[in-house]
């Protein structure tokens, strides 16, 4: 039987099996206890070299991903109603400063303005016709006061008659009586002269109230229809521009088309509330893009004065028994150092990591002034017994 094996244990060997010499049997376990000895060296170094790492940079760094690129967007707006008639823009068309947007039907705005300009030379007549009455106030007043005397001199006369009996009664009532017209002829003439000359404020025709109302108006009619044509008013590029067709009507103060200004773009970065112990404006930052390779330098622009949810349509209201702590979000605006190689826009999704190793020298908390020294306590004196 062991034979029987011997021989099985032979023909279940490898036909090109060679047995090994004494020298590479000797050989064989110092190559395996060198390799067991690197091992054994290898690994702990790496994990303590991890470790180190960790601990030397574990809070240097702090990172979050809930970060979004922002650019200044400007929502234009109609300040005039009406039908628009001309579209000038397209979707995301770059735009310069004073480039006409849109057109609004200046028909209805004509004719205000020629209404207004008629309004004002209504107004110069009736100032000019005012100067006239106020001129010959004088001349009405002197007539009056010449038919008063008149008047006077009729009654005197009268009166000397009805003494001697040579006149009747009606005679003299009449001659008192046409001296009473006289007299409020004379008020109503000077009381008209004082009315005209209190519409009128002095100086040229320009100056007076009625003119300058009239202006007034005139301008508002002329700004309306300057506003009709739209324009950008700064460099971009335009967005939203669906609701620009022809035959829209568009409404003061509702917007029609947004310009996502140009040369004007950072990163808000919503950090926890633990995260800004160590973190100050004008530490280090390294932006990376979802959207594109690579990373982009920048720092920290400043810290917002308030979580979100402080700024939020509805604020949290945390006064009742269901509440639960939630770590708070801050805003932080990152500002871009580096120039992108691609253009960056409004609302990607990017991460930022900032190194809060070292707080830089201008926001350094001053130091605090040292606690003045405590006076030197004076002995009390007893009172001799």
């Amino acid at each position: 039987m062991m034979k029987e094996g011997a021989i099985k244990a032979a023909d279940a060997q490898p036909a090109d099996h060679q047995p090994l010499t004494e020298t590479e049997t000797v050989e064989a376990p110092p190559k395996k206890s060198r390799l067991r000895l690197i091992l054994l060296l290898a690994v702990p170094l790496i994990i303590l070299g991890i470790g180190a790492y960790f601990y030397l940079t574990g809070g240097r760094y702090v990172s979050t991903d809930n970060a979004y690129v922002q650019q200044d967007k400007i929502s234009v707006s109609a300040e005039v109603t009406g039908r628009i008639v001309e579209v000038n823009v397209k979707e995301n068309q770059p735009v310069k400063a004073g480039d006409l947007l849109y057109r609004i039907d200046p028909a209805p705005f004509r004719i205000a303005l020629e209404q207004a300009e008629a309004q004002l030379a209504a107004a110069k007549v009736g100032v000019n016709k005012l100067q006239a009455q106020v001129a010959g106030g004088g001349a009405d007043i002197q007539a009056a006061q010449d038919n008063l005397v008149v008047a006077q001199r009729n009654f005197g006369r009268y009166a000397e008659l009805l003494k001697r009996g040579f006149t009747t009664r009606v005679l003299y009532d009449q001659a008192l009586h046409g001296v009473q017209e006289a007299k409020q002829r004379l008020a109503d003439a000077r009381n008209t002269a004082q009315v005209n000359q209190a519409q009128l404020s002095g100086g040229t025709v320009v100056d007076q109230p009625a003119v300058q109302a009239a202006l007034a108006a005139r301008d508002k009619a002329l700004l309306d229809l300057k506003r009709t044509e739209v324009r950008a008013p700064a460099d971009g590029f335009a967005s939203q521009t669906e609701r620009l067709q022809i035959g829209n009507q568009a409404v003061q103060g509702l917007g029609m088309v947004t310009i996502v200004r140009s040369g004007a773009t950072w990163v808000e970065a919503n950090y926890k509330e633990t995260d800004l112990k160590n973190m100050a404006p004008g530490q280090p930052a390294d932006v990376k893009i979802d959207a594109y390779s690579g990373k982009l330098c920048g720092h920290v622009a400043s810290i917002g004065r308030g979580t979100g949810s402080e700024f939020s349509l509805l604020p949290a209201q945390n006064a009742n028994g269901n509440w639960v702590k939630v770590t708070q979000r801050v805003p932080v605006r990152i500002a871009i150092d580096c120039q992108p190689t691609r253009p960056l826009l409004a609302g990607l999704s990017v991460d930022v990591t900032v190194d809060t190793k070292e707080r830089p020298l201008d926001v350094r908390p001053a130091p605090r002034p040292a606690p003045a020294a405590a006076a030197p306590a004076q002995p009390q004196k007893t009172a001799a017994r």
